[in-house]
């Protein structure tokens, strides 16, 4: 499996609501259905998305605490080359991190009693309200990731100060249209906040650009692909995310039907949110649990943490450098990944509601996920989810797509071979910690590592 790093990040599009609410089924806009590789998905015509989009956003770390002096420094710390992969200088871009986007709090909020004003955050012409105090200059936020190799992300539908009146198609078009011709964003994530929840009407007004721009629908699991409809480039799956471990896992969960039934594919992704990953209140193991489980489901790769704030960077970075990892991620053979084997035995794991009041989440005590990948070979995630260690025996013949006598082992974590083994594969597993492997045929000449 060799890991291809886009020069800018991708991504895809999937299924929407009407603007009374109702579930609708729609065409696929823009004209011709894209065929990705060989045929395996359907999507939108913007060529994105055909791997898992990576990058970062502001809202897990910074909420609405954003400012354009921000996000230029998060763009620079993106590009620039802090610390060592393989013996070489290596930047999060040059793994494939390379989209920068702006997450809520960029917009002037009117009050619902201002005097003859008939929206929240646009002018009565339907132009969004831009603070120009936290953000005096847009267009040179975009041209500054532009200029530094990066793409930009935009946000809309936005969740404060919604407009939570009916908006009509000219709110959509000026939307698009400052999105696109005037600050010149990349991709926007549509959140399911305000009124403007068409996501078939978004994808056509921004296909007519002519700009191509990623489309993340951010509908909490309530608008979602069928086989043959996906107007964007991923689809949330879950409710937000918080860092916790008993929230990554309910979130992973909400993965697990979309795989199955093989509406994860290349152009519309299942996303379970963003990454917690060195944002506080994970430990090491819950970390780069969080990171292998996204890698293995095939989500897209969203950071939040501080790029910028050296000890956190330096505590993640070996698991969000890993390109092993990476490369398990955006590889694809069919399937995006899901569980093959879990115990019997259900545990309550701890996350926060919506309205910050903790609640159990059952889930089994553990899990193993599987994802085919390129030349016959199987990722696979052993995950404990318990608070007690685990002694754990992989069975080759369970993994579904794997046939070897014997089989050839990679680690993912250690980046090292293991031992070939002759039917079964024995590990012990730490409290909320897992194991990543790379199976494959032991009697074929294959490279030692995962990448050549």
């Amino acid at each position: 499996l060799e890991l291809k790093i886009p020069n800018r990040s991708q991504q895809c599009r999937a299924g929407s609501r009407s603007t009374t609410g109702a579930m609708v089924r729609a065409e696929c806009v823009g004209g011709a259905v894209l065929a990705l590789r060989l045929g395996l998905a359907a999507g939108i015509d913007n060529g994105l998305g055909i791997s898992p989009p990576m990058g970062w956003r502001s809202w897990n770390l910074y909420k609405d605490h954003v400012d354009q002096e921000l996000l230029e420094s998060i763009m620079r710390g993106f590009a620039e080359r802090r610390r060592m992969v393989d013996g070489k200088p290596t930047s999060l871009c040059d793994l494939g991190y390379c989209d920068v986007g702006l997450d809520d709090a960029w917009q002037v909020c009117k009050s619902d009693n201002t005097p003859g004003h008939m929206y929240h955050y646009h002018d009565d012409q339907g132009r969004p309200l831009v603070n120009t105090h936290r953000f005096p200059n847009i267009s040179n936020m975009t041209r500054t990731a532009h200029s530094l190799n990066l793409t930009a992300g935009w946000y809309l539908n936005n969740c404060i100060c919604s407009e939570q009146s009916w908006t009509p198609n000219e709110v959509y078009e000026q939307d698009v249209h400052y999105l696109a011709d005037v600050f010149e964003f990349d991709g926007v994530k549509l959140d399911g906040c305000g009124k403007q929840m068409d996501l078939d009407l978004w994808a056509s007004l921004i296909n007519k650009t002519g700009r191509r721009i990623m489309i993340e629908n951010c509908h909490w699991g309530q608008t979602v692909p069928t086989q043959t409809w996906c107007p964007w480039n991923f689809f949330r799956t879950s409710d937000d995310i918080t860092p916790t471990y008993g929230s990554v896992i309910a979130n992973l969960q909400t993965t697990i039907k979309w795989a199955r039934e093989g509406l994860a594919r290349p152009g519309c992704w299942a996303y379970p949110d963003m990454l917690e990953v060195g944002v506080d209140g994970l430990n090491d193991a819950e970390t780069r649990s969080h990171f292998g489980a996204w890698c293995i489901v095939s989500s897209p790769l969203t950071l939040s943490h501080d790029v910028n704030d050296d000890s956190v960077s330096d505590a993640v970075w070996p698991v969000i450098s890993n390109k092993e990892a990476i490369a398990v991620n955006q590889a694809w053979a069919g399937h995006s990944g899901s569980p093959f084997k879990e115990s019997g035995r259900w545990i309550a794991l701890k996350k926060k509601d919506w309205n910050g009041r903790w609640v159990d989440v059952w889930v089994p005590s553990w899990q193993f996920f599987y994802k085919p990948l390129p030349g016959g070979k199987v990722a696979v995630l052993l995950m404990n989810h318990a608070g007690w260690d685990e002694d754990f025996t992989l069975y080759t013949h369970d993994v579904p797509g794997i046939e070897c006598h014997p089989c050839r082992v990679r680690d993912v974590w250690a980046r090292s071979d293991r031992d070939d083994v002759e039917g079964e594969l024995k590990t012990r597993v730490t409290s909320h910690d897992s194991a990543f492997f790379v199976l494959s045929p032991a009697r074929e000449a294959q490279p030692r590592t995962l990448l050549a």
